[in-house]
């Protein structure tokens, strides 16, 4: 059974900067695609960054050069490093892990991010 955990999430001003982490427990961690995703109030849920198990990444337009999402195999671990936040940033941040083999798809329960002044 996989389980994803967030931190990192919290109130910031804008142009301020926050790093997210995700821990996976479970086997496996190397063949899966990993993910953040992201829900605003009233809106829906939207991928925000996925990085495979070889390293390639890929970005919503929104977040491209502000957000860097990077993952360390040897910690079960992937990071969402976002800088110059802006307040349509704010959302609940979710992990996501996929393994495009067996289309298994986990989630974590979301750590929120507020960028207000």
């Amino acid at each position: 059974q996989v389980q994803l955990v967030e931190s990192g999430g919290g109130l910031v001003q804008p142009g301020g900067s926050l790093r997210l982490s995700c821990v996976f427990s479970g086997s496996s961690y190397g063949f899966y695609r990993m993910g953040w995703y992201r829900q605003a109030p009233g809106k829906q849920r939207e991928m925000v960054a996925i990085i495979t198990n070889s390293g390639t990444t890929n970005y919503t337009d929104s977040v491209k050069g502000r957000f860097t999402i990077s993952r360390v195999n040897a910690m079960n671990t992937v990071y969402l490093q976002m800088n110059s936040l802006k307040p349509e940033d704010t959302a609940v941040y979710y992990c996501n892990a996929y393994r495009v083999a067996y289309a298994m798809d986990y989630w974590g329960k979301g750590t929120l991010v507020t960028v207000s002044s």
